[in-house]
């Protein structure tokens, strides 16, 4: 579904030759920008709003985006102009209604999520935090002072937020999490230690789930950044999503004031609530990793010659390049009954979690083969495919495993828990 003029034109030569700057080598020029795979004519159901949503973002990623984010990458640096600039552009919300935040659709904030990550996953995985997990927080558990007071500059991205579950001993059973808080005339404090949370040295606020130790509930708090007895240190030696921040945080007699602490995080069901509505935005961002995989592959195989002819008069080649064809195909059309779904508020939890594993762990073996049909260019940075093979890794991972999926969606198909 990322749609262009002419879809069924999914030619290589040429195409997207005429966007962006060459990194040096011209079979890799353009490569990275979008071609047309909407093959089953998708695209002709989206409203102008939602094709609106479509265009500005692709137009973000090949203005902004590509032209400088291998070196991000690279660097291990985190793009803050970059962030600025997509909120500046209208995309950071996720559907949330009001409080400064984008009108968009389940289907406009799917397609948000599929190009920027067609472009980058460390800009993808920042949108997922920043709006998905610490907006959506906010906006379903907050206090209406604390919707006013954070999500409008949060959608401007000139407040950064953070979502801190995961500890270092509790990931997928992050349900039995150790952080607590506990009650002190008229704040809270926290003390316990978080891992792998993204934003979390540079945000201006930090959603912290931490168990009650009088009623043993988990609850949600905002920390507010400055605050004495929080300290975050940034994680080091990545091999995926170079270009985000994730952080391990130690808590040591955070206070928090009582109205800091959201009146609608009562337990982990609540925490669940925000988690089930960003595992379907995962479905949508592993997509737009499968479609980069597979376009760069399209555009390179139509370049790059051997024995005297380019790779696209081969049988083997054309046939591989029709089977990742197949599988992106079979992403778009989960993610668009997720939308379809969730527009009529009867998405679940078990339907987000089979997207989220079977796009993931497809667009791993689509990316696989992008990576061998290049060759060994296929490793450079300037063809892309190999940074966003790495990334899909994380959000293979993220926002609950493969496994964890599987026996969350197994329980519901045969009623038996396989969880111990």
């Amino acid at each position: 579904m990322t749609l262009t003029e002419g879809s069924r034109d999914t030619r290589a030569e040429g195409a997207g030759d005429t966007l962006g700057p060459s990194t040096g080598d011209p079979l890799a020029e353009g490569i990275g920008h979008a071609l047309s795979t909407d093959y089953f004519l998708l695209r002709e159901d989206l409203s102008h709003e939602q094709m609106d949503h479509l265009l500005r973002t692709r137009a973000f990623v090949e203005d902004e985006v590509l032209p400088v984010i291998n070196g991000y990458w690279e660097r291990a640096e985190f793009p803050r102009e970059l962030a600025e600039k997509l909120g500046a552009a209208g995309l950071v919300g996720d559907g949330i209604e009001g409080y400064g935040c984008p009108p968009m659709d389940a289907l406009s904030a799917g397609l948000v999520h599929m190009e920027l990550n067609r472009g980058d996953g460390s800009l993808g995985t920042f949108l997922g935090v920043q709006a998905g997990l610490a907006m959506k927080s906010i906006a379903m558990l907050g206090s209406e002072e604390q919707k006013q007071r954070w999500l409008p500059p949060m959608a401007r991205c000139e407040a950064l937020g953070a979502f801190a579950l995961t500890e270092p001993d509790h990931g997928s059973d992050s349900i039995a999490l150790e952080t607590s808080a506990r009650r002190d005339g008229d704040s809270w404090v926290l003390d316990g230690s978080k891992k792998w949370i993204g934003n979390g040295s540079i945000a201006d606020v930090v959603v912290v789930w931490a168990r009650d130790t009088e009623d043993g509930q988990v609850k949600g708090f905002l920390v507010e950044k400055g605050t004495p007895g929080y300290r975050a240190r940034r994680m080091e030696g990545k091999g995926s999503l170079r270009a985000v921040w994730q952080a391990e945080i130690e808590l040591e007699g955070v206070r928090v004031p009582a109205e800091d602490r959201l009146p609608g995080g009562r337990s982990f069901k609540d925490t669940g609530a925000v988690l089930a509505t960003t595992r379907g935005s995962c479905a949508w961002m592993a997509l737009g990793h499968a479609v980069a995989g597979y376009e760069a592959a399209l555009t390179y195989a139509g370049r790059r010659k051997q024995f005297g002819r380019p790779l696209v008069e081969f049988q083997l080649i054309q046939q591989r390049l029709v089977h990742m064809l197949a599988k992106v195909t079979a992403m778009q059309l989960y993610c668009r009954r997720l939308a379809d779904l969730a527009l009529g508020d009867r998405i679940a939890p078990t339907l987000a979690g089979l997207a989220k594993a079977h796009n993931t762990g497809t667009a791993r073996e689509v990316l696989a083969e992008a990576r061998d049909l290049l060759g060994g260019n296929g490793i450079l940075l300037e063809f892309h495919v190999i940074r966003h093979m790495a990334d899909i890794e994380s959000i293979h991972t993220f926002e609950g495993t493969e496994t964890i999926q599987s026996l969350i969606v197994g329980r519901d198909i045969t009623g038996a828990s396989a969880f111990t």
